[in-house]
């Protein structure tokens, strides 16, 4: 183990020092231009649907009479304002001390409640952070002044809302979180996408130039995989460190906005950022590990793109299903997801800006360290038998048809 770890040092070295004083690390640093104007146009695009999960939605402790009342308010307004702005309304039966309730329900993250309504028609009391939700007080106030004159004095108007205003509750967070999380996402593939591609066409150039025979008989081909991954994550990591740098700065001549006013993760900024540099690792680690598999087994760069569309299509798949699942971190999809090594890293970042405990990154960070281990693994054995023509033959049906 000391010696491959020594022979993957020495390539990734060689790798490194050879890509950061080439004329294209230039053209690599402004390259993230083009991707960061796609993910713009996706997030808008993104941004204009919200699931059912991310809808706002308020508790009700009321009698049925009252909650029917409500909710067939509700009906009437889904016919002139669009549905995705419509509030939730979910009743909760009176338990116990009603201070006690109120607390509970304001802290609860499945379902996530904005704000707590109770007195019923005729005293309406809200409570909740309501500085955020301004237009959805709005909507409870119509709504109850509907429902009022529609069942208790109809022609008349309800008694005015009572507000009382809270700390910030759960499910008033949920929804900057779940923004959080789908952007986390969108920048950790955009990254992985961009930078894990060079790793072909870097193997490509060193076979065709016979360089990789030369390395293999010097170190073992497991060392050249590895030193090779580690090599274009580290040139990677220094091209985000000035991607971000840049980025910051221009934020900070443009607009005075800054992370503090961005719903903050379950997480806090710290250990999210933290987890972002670490997710993109274990990601670009993974779908580098796939490539270099793939680069090992083509000659020429048209072999090249017919290997790796499928592998991209599929992984943008992966992503697709992994975005599905934010604001649903407990989900069977979510979890599924977060299990397939691929997906993993995207899950993971989305359940850090909506989930506050730690223990499920620790579990998936070693989960993926062991599939990035395997599929390097493989991809070495593969290239060294088909490729270099060493080892045993790949099976017995093979040795059967000799």
């Amino acid at each position: 183990m000391a010696n491959l770890l020594r022979s993957a040092f020495v390539i990734a070295r060689r790798d490194f020092t050879a890509t950061i004083f080439s004329r294209s690390f230039l053209l690599f640093l402004i390259g993230p231009l083009f991707p960061v104007l796609m993910g713009v146009i996706f997030g808008t695009i993104g941004g204009a649907t919200m699931s059912d999960a991310e809808r706002p939605t308020v508790a009700v402790i009321s009698s049925d009479a009252d909650f029917h009342a409500l909710t067939a308010a509700r009906e009437r307004l889904a016919q002139a304002i669009d549905p995705p702005v419509l509030l939730e309304l979910r009743q909760v039966a009176p338990s116990g001390d009603p201070a006690e309730q109120r607390a509970r329900l304001l802290k609860s993250s499945s379902p996530p409640f904005i704000a707590v309504l109770e007195g019923g028609l005729a005293r309406p009391h809200l409570t909740g952070d309501l500085k955020p939700a301004a237009g959805f007080v709005r909507q409870l106030e119509f709504l109850i002044d509907e429902a009022h004159r529609e069942t208790i004095a109809p022609g008349s108007h309800a008694p005015e809302l009572a507000l009382t205003r809270t700390t910030r509750s759960v499910g008033a967070l949920t929804p900057g979180r779940t923004i959080t999380g789908r952007i986390g996402q969108m920048v950790l593939f955009l990254l992985t996408i961009l930078l894990s591609g060079m790793l072909l066409s870097q193997l490509i150039d060193e076979k065709a130039n016979k360089i990789i025979e030369v390395l293999a008989a010097a170190v073992p081909v497991d060392a050249i995989f590895l030193g090779k991954l580690f090599a274009m994550l580290a040139m990677s990591l220094l091209g985000i460190a000035v991607w971000t740098t840049a980025g910051a700065a221009t934020i900070a001549l443009v607009t005075d906005r800054s992370l503090s006013e961005l719903a903050s993760p379950a997480l806090g900024w710290p250990l999210f950022l933290t987890l972002s540099v670490v997710y993109f690792m274990m990601s670009y680690l993974l779908l580098g590990s796939v490539f270099l598999g793939i680069g090992g087994q083509a000659s020429t760069a048209r072999e090249v793109q017919t290997l790796s569309m499928p592998v991209t299509m599929a992984q943008v798949v992966v992503f697709a299903i992994a975005a599905s699942a934010v604001g649903e971190p407990d989900s069977a999809r979510a979890l599924a997801a977060a299990v397939f090594p691929l997906s993993s890293p995207f899950v993971m970042i989305a359940r850090a800006a909506e989930d506050s405990a730690i223990w499920p990154h620790l579990l998936a960070i070693v989960w993926q360290i062991l599939w990035v281990a395997l599929i390097l693994r493989v991809a070495a054995r593969i290239f060294r038998r088909s490729v270099l023509k060493s080892g045993p033959s790949r099976s017995i049906w093979r040795r059967a048809k000799a």
